[in-house]
């Protein structure tokens, strides 16, 4: 019988750092903090993404601050440039993340292209990846579904690629599986699907394709009960990994038997 190789084995590495929860999570549009902090413990996530430009992490004396409930010393807080439209302001939100945490390099970059779709400027991305790059960040990027650009943000030195599944809070779920495949088998780099989870079975469709990972935010904050759809999202994760990992059957255009009948005298 083979072994049986669960999510806990199955580590995987961002930035020199291994992971076991392939569930990355947002950290805005709760209710309040004491539901952000009940959500993300259901969800098993080790990775927070938190929008610097909205979120309090220390840079606003005397407001709840994010970093209460999801403490950096139990967590791998991502700082994301949520917000920006332009490389420039998304640099400088970066290298502020940097001195709010301390010399902290991990960075979710994300320059949008317009508010009405917030699809990413990859223009002003890749301008954006370049230069954080040299300044010595650890980038994962948010991008478009398009493999060669997906290849070309590698080959900048982002350590991780994430693109889109659909539209930033659309829920709509992969709309491009192919594309998301073609990421995947030319990739050396961690795939992780960032934008357009709308319930625990999209979640598993990525991790199905050969994704590394999946981050998600209003799947989880928006559901009418957070922490239940958090603890949906956290066994999708690990199914479709699961289901990937054994590797599943051909598809068929006629039936086939579940009991074959070859051999039988009857």
């Amino acid at each position: 019988m083979s072994k049986i190789t669960t999510p806990r084995d199955d580590g995987f590495v961002i930035a020199g750092k291994t992971y076991h929860s392939r569930l990355l999570v947002g950290s805005g549009k709760y209710k309040g903090l004491e539901e952000t902090r009940l959500a993300t413990e259901a969800s098993g996530a080790e990775i927070i993404t938190v929008a610097i430009r909205r979120t309090n992490i220390g840079q606003n004396p005397g407001e709840p601050n994010l970093l209460d409930v999801v403490p950096p010393n139990k967590y791998t807080i991502l700082p994301n440039t949520a917000g920006c439209y332009t490389a420039e302001d998304a640099v400088r939100t970066c290298r502020l993340a940097r001195e709010l945490l301390d010399g902290h390099k991990l960075v979710k970059l994300e320059v949008l292209g317009d508010e009405k779709t917030l699809y990413p400027d990859v223009v002003a991305t890749i301008e954006a990846a370049e230069t954080l790059v040299k300044d010595g960040f650890d980038v994962m990027v948010y991008t478009s579904d398009d493999p060669i650009l997906a290849k070309r943000l590698e080959e900048i030195g982002c350590c991780a690629v994430m693109p889109l599944a659909a539209p930033i809070g659309s829920g709509l779920g992969v709309q491009n599986k192919y594309n998301l495949l073609t990421i995947v088998e030319n990739a050396t780099v961690p795939i992780l699907v960032d934008a357009g989870v709308g319930t625990a079975s999209d979640a598993a469709i990525a991790m199905e394709l050969g994704c590394d990972g999946v981050l998600m935010n209003t799947a989880i904050a928006g559901a009418k009960n957070p922490v239940l759809m958090a603890s949906a999202m956290k066994k999708a994760i690990e199914a479709g990994r699961e289901a990937h990992l054994a590797g599943r059957i051909p598809r068929k255009r006629y039936a086939s038997a579940s009991s074959p009948v070859d051999g039988t005298f009857f």
